[in-house]
């Protein structure tokens, strides 16, 4: 009776997690396919089709080296910040970051921050944990400049929509929260004796687990802030967002759209924020419709924001695609086969 029992409930277990599995990429592909419905409905087919015939493709050869300068910068700045563990080539980081991002464009849910967290502590020989420090370090550094972006771009653009002005004003809101977070674990936080840590027990595990994650990652961001390498990455983390609204900026020239620098910067930050919630691969249909409705925010005709937004969407992206598959490619393992292994090291 008991071993029944144990196998009905394996069984039950089995068949929740594959239904997870399946239900994930299908509520990605609902919200993929809605938002796409209407980015599409309404819009002249005929002029669709005349502005993408219409592109002045010499803007795009700077347009993509920009957004590859960009991870390249990435790379720089992870490179910095992963310093203390070892030496790794900014080469070695931009590939790992390319093969995260290829993974965040064909799977789900952003798998693609663990897998290049695990090539980096596979390289440099360290737990898998010590080395997701440094990607949250990289994301608060993210917020802080995105924000600071926006605010500047709200400030100096007259005709910035109240709806957007809406969203600066909470990405405000947030990047002070995360600021405030930064500050205390740089300044005020102190690393207490392993004989304090182990005094306090949590009783029931699943609390446990996630103090003391939380607990060691914060004791990492401590330990790196007292290096010159961390003021540097904060300077390296602008480079990384001003060369992606360049690459931005550069197709919104090869379209001629008539919009000025700033309201691509207020287009490019709007999609950024909307975008970085999990949602289908490659943030299909989430992009376009972000990307539309701020153009269209600003005056432009839907048509030519439908058009832009599936152009620049394939311009960025599929540079993207390549060199993320000869990253992953160049590191000698699968994707299948990197979830393996970051499986087993999560479980352990």
């Amino acid at each position: 009776m008991k071993e029944n029992s144990i196998q009905v409930a394996t069984s039950y277990s089995a068949r929740r997690e594959a239904s997870r599995r399946i239900l994930k990429p299908l509520l990605g592909a609902l919200l993929a396919v809605l938002c796409l419905l209407w980015v599409f409905h309404d819009i002249s087919y005929r002029e669709f089709l005349e502005h993408t015939s219409s592109i002045r493709w010499w803007w795009i050869v700077p347009a993509v080296a920009c957004d590859i300068l960009g991870y390249v910068f990435q790379g720089l700045r992870w490179q910095m910040l992963l310093r203390h563990f070892g030496q790794i080539t900014v080469l070695d980081a931009s590939k790992a970051i390319y093969a995260g991002l290829f993974t965040n464009e064909v799977l789900p849910l952003r798998m693609g921050e663990l897998v290049r967290v695990y090539l980096v502590s596979r390289w440099l020989s360290i737990r898998f944990i010590a080395a997701i420090p440094s990607v949250v370090i990289e994301r608060l550094f993210d917020a802080i400049w995105l924000g600071g972006i926006l605010g500047i771009t709200a400030i100096v653009l007259e005709e910035f929509p109240e709806k957007i002005l809406k969203v600066a004003d909470n990405v405000g809101i947030a990047v002070l929260v995360v600021t405030g977070i930064l500050i205390y674990l740089v300044l005020l936080r102190k690393p207490k004796p392993d004989s304090v840590k182990n005094g306090k027990k949590i009783t029931w595990k699943p609390l446990h687990i996630l103090v003391s994650f939380f607990r060691q990652i914060s004791d990492e961001i401590h330990l790196l802030a007292g290096t010159k390498s961390f003021y540097l990455s904060f300077i390296v983390s602008s480079l990384v967002l001003i060369f992606q609204i360049l690459a931005f900026w550069f197709v919104m020239l090869a379209f001629g759209l008539d919009t000025s620098f700033l309201v691509g910067t207020a287009v490019f930050l709007l999609i950024r924020v909307g975008t970085l919630l999990p949602s289908a691969p490659s943030n299909v249909g989430t992009y376009q419709l972000l990307c539309v409705t701020g153009l269209m925010l600003f005056g432009c005709d839907k048509t030519a924001s439908a058009a832009f937004s599936v152009m620049v969407f394939l311009i960025i992206t599929l540079p993207l695609w390549a060199v993320g598959l000869l990253a992953v490619s160049r590191c000698g393992l699968t994707i299948k086969k990197i979830q393996e292994e970051i499986r087993a090291v999560v479980g352990r």
